[in-house]
């Protein structure tokens, strides 16, 4: 699912870029980030609501499980409306605030606002997105996630391709494709099913949900910390290369959503079966998830690494092959941003990990120092020493510091969980 859903969010760029033109892709991309920390809140319910539902069910309480699991989704309803019409109303002084130029302030606010409004159905789908794996229908989720897709880079081509609608033809696509993804399962789980979840009628309780959205604040924090740095990164980009740089970093950001997202949806996937073998008191089940879970995230690190410099060249002529300059920009940019692939794998799924024990603190440890602390000093200090190539060079580093970090809590922690 997580791949799928990068994969035709990828396409949203290269029917911008090769169509509307690479000042309309820097837009997008500019904008990007503060989208992203609005939708990362349906990551946070769905991650951590995820963890606790599983572990309820472990622990067989079923119908307490499906009142959480339906508190959670209503919430979720909520927060998706307030949110949209909060960034409907302040867009155009955020991009003003995130670096938007004359030129593309326009596409920045049109794109924003369009997309922000589908928010509430894109967190639904992040949400979603975990709990088919909790309720042991993870192939649904998969065909849901794969309809969106198709439907979201049908419309990308006739919006962009066909029609000249530009970034709002992009916006307009993926909110229609979000609508699918994160609508049509409400139905599913509202009527009587197969699954282990069911929507029933509950009332809120402060206390679940609070347990939920604490649980589920490292990946919140890793969305924000993510989307603070890729601002940053813009900024950076912007006063050393100007919007070349911006539209460079894009390219690299879009493809990096697909390898990333071989991490994270593994991460996902698993967080329910250790969240549940935990509940279960299963110390066992929790070694060998352990095991196998490093070996399989270390061994994906190194062929990603090992594909993303080979592909380096045939990945940016996607993107910007129509422009000589960028090109050469871009698949540099990409062969050193590509060592970052090797351990980050092995840091996202020991937040995931500590998600699924319900130890919220030290997932979000592992995420803010990944993010927001490592990854922003390296930003900010190696192009100081190595120009723009220390800006491509800082989430390599960032990822080698998080590394060390993951290592000594999941040593530190071994004896509480039981899981060496």
């Amino acid at each position: 699912m997580m791949v799928f859903t990068s994969i035709y969010g990828v396409v949203d760029g290269f029917f911008v870029s090769n169509f509307a033109g690479k000042t309309a892709f820097a837009a997008v991309n500019l904008v990007m980030p503060f989208v992203m920390i609005l939708g990362g809140v349906g990551f946070m319910i769905g991650t951590g609501g995820t963890a606790l539902v599983s572990r309820v069910l472990g622990e067989g309480r079923r119908d307490l499980a499906n009142r959480y699991f339906s508190m959670l989704i209503y919430a979720t309803l909520i927060l998706g409306l307030g949110l949209s019409a909060f960034g409907i109303a302040f867009m155009e002084p955020i991009a003003a605030f995130l670096g938007a130029t004359g030129e593309m302030m326009g596409d920045c606010v049109l794109y924003g606002r369009i997309v922000i409004g589908f928010n509430a159905a894109f967190m639904l789908q992040n949400v979603f997105q975990s709990f088919f794996i909790a309720a042991e229908k993870p192939k649904l989720g998969l065909y849901a996630t794969v309809t969106a897709g198709v439907v979201n880079m049908a419309l990308d081509a006739l919006f962009v391709g066909v029609f000249p609608f530009g970034a709002a033809g992009a916006a307009i696509a993926t909110g229609i494709s979000q609508c699918i993804g994160g609508i049509l399962p409400l139905f599913y789980f509202l009527r009587p099913n197969g699954s282990l979840l069911r929507l029933t009628r509950t009332r809120m309780e402060s206390r679940p949900l609070l347990k939920a959205f604490g649980n589920g604040s490292s990946e919140l924090l890793s969305n924000i910390s993510s989307s603070v740095v890729s601002m940053i990164y813009n900024f950076q980009l912007l006063r050393y290369v100007g919007e070349d740089g911006v539209s460079a970093y894009g390219v690299l950001m879009y493809v990096q959503f697909i390898f990333i997202a071989i991490f994270i949806g593994y991460s996902i996937g698993s967080a329910p079966v250790v969240g549940y073998h935990y509940g279960a008191g299963n110390h066992p089940e929790l070694k060998n998830m352990l095991k196998k879970s490093i070996l399989l995230m270390g061994g994906f690190g190194i062929i990603l690494g090992i594909l993303a410099f080979s592909l380096a060249d045939p990945l940016a002529g996607i993107f910007v092959g129509y422009d000589r300059d960028l090109f050469a920009l871009t698949s540099h940019a990409f062969r050193l941003f590509s060592c970052s692939f090797l351990l980050a794998g092995l840091n996202i799924f020991a937040s995931s990990f500590f998600t699924a024990l319900s130890n919220g603190a030290v997932s979000a440890a592992i995420s803010f120092l990944r993010t927001l602390v490592f990854q922003t000093s390296s930003v900010l200090v190696l192009p100081v020493f190595f120009d723009v190539d220390g800006i491509w060079w800082a989430i390599t580093v960032a990822e080698v510091c998080a590394c060390v970090v993951s290592a000594a809590f999941l040593f530190v922690k071994r004896k509480r969980y039981r899981y060496l």
